[in-house]
């Protein structure tokens, strides 16, 4: 059995009331309120009408007094108000609609239409509620599936990061810290006007969660080079400079993969920018660099913030071909290489926040 609906009926003319109640008592539960105040008090009331029937002239609040509270109550905002009123000029109409009625009926009335009037509002609020609910049901869905997706990106990320720890002769503190590093500079550098409309909270997301691949490649890299405790020969190093091929190919099959599965990879992927930081961090602004030789900002943004992340860490950390440099003695050394091998702007911000970087360093030490 269809649980009846509740409908609030103002009017100031208790006769009016009686009338009303007496053709729709068989199909509503009815409350009655006879004057504005009493109107807003019983409207949010526990249980909430369905619907309202307002009259507008009442002594006090009027009924478009009533309809403005009720509209402006977050409350009561979404009950159908139709206005039942003698006032039948087209502007009275008119201001009950712009007020948010959903109707307009004019005395005096006729059952049927009453009734039939009332029966469409409820229906339409039934099915607005339905949509509703619908849509909180698909929010909730795509936020769960949003999540799950996060969860498996970072899974992903969390075991290629572990493959190449075990080939490395880098720990994954080195991982954690560059990591770290490289947020750090993009949250310095976002309100900067050169850099503000590519460093927005999602990008500095996604390139912190990127950039423990920045290294991925070195898997591919022999072991009697990649572990080798002493400077590598020319020919060693033409090995060593082919992981960046190494590390974006790798991204490259991933998305061919999910592609090939249907999954969209938009242009702001963890696995583009990964490919971007895996290929591109050796690069310098002066040409310099590897694999490509780019020069200056055709050097992707996020690569040229790995290389300061990245040299920072080579350079401050114990290796067994080397002993750490202090942290001074490391900026001295980064600072000779501003507009050689760093983006001017990138090493001024990191210039100005190393207390950052050495405050992350002691944070994940290696000891």
């Amino acid at each position: 059995m269809t649980e009846k609906k509740n409908i609030l009926i103002v009017d100031d003319e208790p006769i009016n009331i009686t009338v009303l109640m007496g053709f729709l008592k068989d199909d509503y539960r009815l409350v009655a309120a006879t004057d504005g105040q009493q109107a807003l008090d019983r409207a949010s009331a526990t249980p909430k009408p369905d619907l309202i029937l307002l009259d507008i002239m009442m002594p006090g609040l009027s009924g478009y007094d009533v309809c403005r509270q009720l509209k402006g109550n977050p409350e009561t905002h979404d009950i159908p108000v139709i206005f039942v009123s003698a006032m039948g000029e087209t502007d009275d109409e008119t201001n009950g609609f712009e007020l948010g009625a959903v109707d307009y009926i004019t005395k005096p009335i006729s059952p049927p239409v009453v009734q039939a009037r009332i029966k469409t509002q409820l229906t339409l609020k039934e099915a607005r509620e339905g949509l509703a609910n619908q849509n909180v049901c698909l929010e909730e869905m795509v936020a769960k599936r949003t999540q799950e997706l996060a969860a498996t990106q970072d899974i992903t990320i969390l075991c290629m990061t572990s493959l190449a720890e075990t080939r490395d002769n880098e720990t994954g503190n080195h991982i954690r810290r560059t990591q770290h590093y490289v947020r750090a500079l993009a949250e310095y550098l976002k309100t900067d006007p050169k850099f503000k409309a590519d460093l927005d909270p999602r990008t500095i997301e996604l390139l912190f969660k990127s950039a423990p691949l920045h290294d991925i490649g070195k898997v591919g890299i022999p072991d009697n080079i990649l572990l080798k405790p002493g400077k590598l020969t020319a020919e060693e190093f033409t090995i060593m400079k082919k992981h960046p091929g190494y590390g974006r190919e790798a991204m490259v099959k991933a998305e061919r993969s999910l592609a090939a599965e249907g999954t969209s990879i938009g242009d702001d992927s963890f696995l583009k920018f990964a490919a971007d930081i895996a290929y591109y961090h050796h690069e310098k602004w002066d040409g310099s660099g590897y694999p490509e030789g780019l020069k200056g900002t055709a050097i992707p943004l996020s690569a040229r913030l790995m290389a300061v992340a990245d040299v920072y860490d080579a350079l401050t950390c114990k290796r067994v071909y080397k002993l750490p440099f202090t942290h001074e003695k490391t900026l001295e050394i980064m600072l000779d290489g501003k507009g050689l091998h760093f983006d001017p702007d990138i090493l001024e911000a990191f210039m100005a926040i190393s207390d950052q970087f050495q405050e992350i360093s002691k944070t994940f030490s290696d000891d």
